[in-house]
C-alpha cells in the first residue's frame, strides 16, 4: 500500500488569511517575492499554528492560493493526476478533477504547481497532460499533451 503524507497549510497568524493570493509558482509576479508586512523572522519554539491538514500522496508540488482556494496536483502511480481544490480557511475539499495517467518515476508524485488566471486553473503532470479546467464547472475546458501535440517523440520522459 502506497504511504501518504499529510501535507499542513500553515500560517502565522489570522491576518494571513486575508493576505495576497499566490497564484502561480513563484507567486503573483513570478519573482518568489511577498509584498506581505509584518511576517516573522524567525519561527516560535513550539512553530507556526497548523490550521489544518490534507492527506496527500509523495509529491515535490506546491499549491497555488486565490480567491480563498488552494488548488495542487496530486499524484497516485497507478491510477492518475488529481487537481484538488480546498477551502483555504477551513481545509474542506470543495471539487476535484483526476484523469488516468498511469505511470511510475523514480521519485513518485506531482512536481508542479497550479497556475490560476481568472476563471481557469491550469495543471500539468508529470506524463504532460496540460489542462485547463473551468473553476465554476469544475470541467476541462481544454487538454493537450506537452510530450506528444508538440512534436516530440511521445516518449516518457527521463524524470
Amino acid at each position: 500500500m502506497k504511504a501518504r503524507l499529510i501535507v499542513a497549510i500553515i500560517f502565522l497568524s489570522a491576518a494571513v488569511a486575508f493576505a495576497a493570493d499566490w497564484p502561480q509558482y513563484y507567486g503573483p509576479k513570478r519573482d518568489s517575492t511577498s509584498t506581505e508586512k509584518s511576517l516573522l523572522r524567525s519561527w516560535p519554539k513550539e512553530g507556526p499554528r497548523v490550521l489544518w491538514t490534507a492527506p496527500l500522496g509523495f509529491g515535490f508540488g506546491g499549491p497555488a492560493v486565490s480567491r480563498g482556494r488552494v488548488y495542487l496536483l496530486d499524484r497516485d502511480e497507478k491510477v492518475g493526476d488529481t487537481l484538488r481544490v480546498y477551502d483555504f480557511a477551513t481545509g474542506k475539499e470543495l471539487w476535484n478533477f483526476a484523469y488516468d495517467a498511469p505511470g511510475s518515476f523514480m521519485w513518485p508524485g506531482s512536481r508542479t504547481v497550479p497556475s490560476v488566471d481568472g476563471d481557469y486553473v491550469y495543471s500539468c503532470g508529470p506524463l504532460g497532460d496540460l489542462y485547463s479546467v473551468n473553476i465554476n464547472t469544475h470541467k476541462p475546458v481544454w487538454h493537450k499533451n506537452v510530450w506528444t501535440d508538440f512534436g516530440g517523440s511521445g516518449a516518457l520522459p527521463e524524470l
